[in-house]
């Protein structure tokens, strides 16, 4: 049985090129208000205790703020990079800190993990 559910990269691909036949790597993008979201808008936040380009939201911290996964085809580009956490999987940064979502951001627009314990914070350009 096929999933039912599209990945961001293909959503991504069918919104700048009209072809969902030709698939584009999942990347974080911009907001019109200079905020980074996700491929299907969702806002993105860092975190002040990453540090050298490292993750430190692992185990129970990732739970409540996923990182940004970039999958194994996704390639840096400009100020988006990538990056290896702890348990090997890929993760989307910005000018090398990660990107994570908050669980707690239900739809495009919700930024509700701004300031949370006063050390996570939208992610900006």
């Amino acid at each position: 049985m096929q999933a039912k559910f599209l990945f961001p990269s293909l959503i991504l691909a069918a919104a700048i090129s009209g072809c969902a036949a030709l698939p584009a790597p999942a990347r974080p993008a911009i907001a019109n208000d200079g905020v980074l979201t996700d491929a299907s808008g969702m806002t993105l936040y860092t975190f002040d205790r990453d540090s050298g380009g490292k993750s430190a939201c692992n185990d129970k911290c990732a739970v409540n703020w996923p990182a940004l996964h970039a999958q194994a085809s996704d390639q840096p580009h400009g100020d988006f990079g990538i990056i290896t956490r702890d348990d090997g999987s890929r993760q989307w940064s910005y000018k090398g800190k990660p990107l994570y979502r908050w669980l707690k951001d239900q739809k495009q627009g919700d930024r509700t993990g701004d300031g949370v314990n006063q050390v996570w914070h939208l992610a900006r350009p």
